[in-house]
């Protein structure tokens, strides 16, 4: 269920951001849904968002500063439909490979610490630059708002 834009809501903060949010431009149209939010929320840094404009179309990246208000449910950018229609790709950063100390928990645990590697290299490959988002990462973010 959509929510409608509600002018006396209050503001949020970004950490509150989730899949599937509604995206308005700066007339209050929709133009999209929040696929990813990109920042360090331990270090409380606002980066920007990844936002879907079509269903399986690639994600579009919103930097911080062109995002306006943030309502519950709802992202409204400073920016008008067609300067989003330009905005450039979302490219997924650079990951790193994290080196786990030996684990003595024994055969169990050197099984579970096995499948997660391997987990690691299906699921989530390390890269090594900033790249696009695959097909398969991009039917997995349309589900995930689908179900959101």
């Amino acid at each position: 269920m959509r929510q409608t834009p509600n002018p006396m809501a209050d503001p949020v903060a970004w950490v509150m951001i989730e899949t599937g949010w509604e995206v308005l431009a700066v007339d209050g149209g929709e133009v999209g849904e929040v696929d990813e939010v990109v920042g360090d929320s331990g270090a409380d840094i606002f980066d920007g968002l990844a936002i879907a404009t079509s269903m399986l179309g690639k994600p579009r990246y919103v930097p911080s500063e062109q995002v306006a208000e943030i309502t519950e449910g709802i992202v409204r950018l400073a920016l008008a439909r067609e300067q989003i229609e330009q905005l450039g790709e979302y490219r997924e950063p650079a990951t790193t490979a994290r080196i786990e100390p030996d684990n003595h928990g024994g055969a169990g645990e050197a099984f579970a610490a096995e499948a997660r590697e391997l987990e690691g290299k299906v699921v989530a490959p390390t890269q090594r630059r900033e790249h696009s988002m695959n097909i398969w990462r991009r039917i997995a973010f349309f589900f995930r708002r689908l179900f959101h």
